[in-house]
């Protein structure tokens, strides 16, 4: 269909690059260095036997006899407590708050490795709380992120003997190698922290997207009731209104002053058809007509003609997709030529709409002035948080002097049959 869709993957404006001159200089120093044999690439600095991080890592293997012990007990007691009286009704809800304050001393030791380790590990969503008493509990029981702890405070006994005893050891009468010795013990402790107190990998950070997203959508439907309920009020409310008084007025005068009264009815008339223009407008906004008779194709085609520039409509879609997404297409694509009309200064402008395997993408093209940023007052922040809420993403290339090029990336959904 000629389309050549901008790759979402590419380097946007304002991202600086490394000078080509720069480097050629770098290779041709490196060059001439290796030729004459007498100097070589430079080397990152080295780190001092006893510097700030050697100390550190032996300040955390000192440490770790004492929350190994803690951390131990504390699991052993949460469990064998918990499970041993788990045929009586308080087991269970023992058990559950023994794995509620594991994830406590989980958070306190990812603190304290990221205090003298230096390993940043995120820290797991909260558990979602739905179901009441009996729905908490069973979130808790099966929470992995608080079993991983307990198994870490259950393994870390032998662990924090060792490196206590050894690091201890070393420190008085075999501190030339203690460096080296804290460096491989330090890093069986990274391993650790990152494999047993790290989220859980792409589950949780799925569920916190979702935990944000879920956010965005309230907020956009709060913000859209509202403006529905702001336009209801002021136009097509206060119309009628006036239109209730004027018609009472005309029946007072229908008697006495038929002529005016005639008159008054034919004004209400107009009123009537004026009132009746502004619901359409309304509802166009929430779902306009032509999009859930016509498709797509047709509703964009309709919006483009309002455009202050001439606008090219290409749709290239074999079936249509479910309505919602349809719906999100076909309101990203009139936000997206609003901000042509009120901001690009163009004199054309093009929408492409097509399918790419599980994908349905938007390009938005004009050649106008550029400079377009997300933080530019043009709402194009908000739509980038509104398609992210739906797993979507909108990409902007737009340079000083255009052209503006934007493209938005859909979810594909079917329509369901029938």
């Amino acid at each position: 269909m000629g389309i050549s869709p901008l790759p979402l993957t590419h380097l946007p404006h304002g991202v600086a690059r490394a000078p080509t001159g720069s480097l050629g200089s770098m290779t041709a120093d490196l060059d001439s260095a290796g030729s004459s044999g007498s100097a070589v690439a430079p080397r990152p600095p080295r780190r001092t036997a006893y510097g700030r991080e050697t100390w550190k890592e032996i300040a955390f293997l000192l440490s770790n006899l004492f929350t190994a012990v803690a951390g131990f007990v504390y699991a052993v007691v949460s469990v064998v407590l918990g499970v041993g009286l788990s045929v009586t009704v308080i087991g269970l809800p023992l058990l559950a708050l023994g794995l509620g304050g594991a994830r406590l001393i989980g958070r306190s030791e990812r603190g304290r490795a990221r205090g003298l380790l230096g390993v940043e590990v995120a820290e797991p969503s909260p558990l979602p709380v739905r179901g009441g008493f009996f729905g908490w509990l069973w979130t808790t029981l099966k929470d992995p992120v608080a079993w991983r702890t307990q198994l870490y405070g259950l393994i870390r006994l032998p662990w924090g003997i060792v490196t206590f005893t050894v690091t201890l050891v070393s420190l008085i009468v075999l501190w030339p190698v203690l460096p080296f010795l804290s460096r491989g013990l330090a890093n069986a402790d990274r391993g650790m922290v990152r494999g047993l107190l790290s989220p859980s990998d792409e589950l949780e950070r799925r569920i916190a997207e979702l935990e944000s997203d879920r956010g965005v959508v309230v907020d956009t439907a709060a913000a859209d009731l509202r403006r529905i309920e702001r336009d209801l009020h002021d136009g097509a409310q206060a119309r009628l209104v006036a239109l209730a008084m004027g018609l009472g007025l005309a029946k007072e005068k229908l008697l006495d002053d038929p002529e005016t009264a005639a008159a008054m009815v034919d004004e209400a008339h107009g009123e009537v058809k004026l009132a009746l223009q502004e619901l359409r407008d309304l509802a166009r906004g929430i779902h306009p007509a032509v999009l859930t008779d016509r498709g797509l194709s047709a509703a964009l085609s309709s919006v483009s003609a309002r455009c202050t520039v001439p606008v090219k409509v290409t749709v290239d879609l074999t079936e249509r997709p479910a309505e919602a997404i349809e719906g999100i297409a076909y309101f990203t694509v009139s936000e997206l030529l609003q901000n042509v009309s009120k901001h690009a200064r163009a004199r054309s402008a093009s929408v492409e709409v097509w399918r790419s395997k599980d994908r349905l993408l938007l390009q938005v093209r004009d050649d106008g002035a550029g400079g377009a940023r997300f933080d530019g007052g043009t709402g194009l922040a908000g739509l980038a948080e509104r398609l992210g809420a739906v797993d979507g993403l909108l990409v902007l290339d737009s340079p000083e002097g255009g052209p503006t090029t934007v493209t938005a990336e859909l979810p594909w959904r079917s329509r369901p049959a029938g």
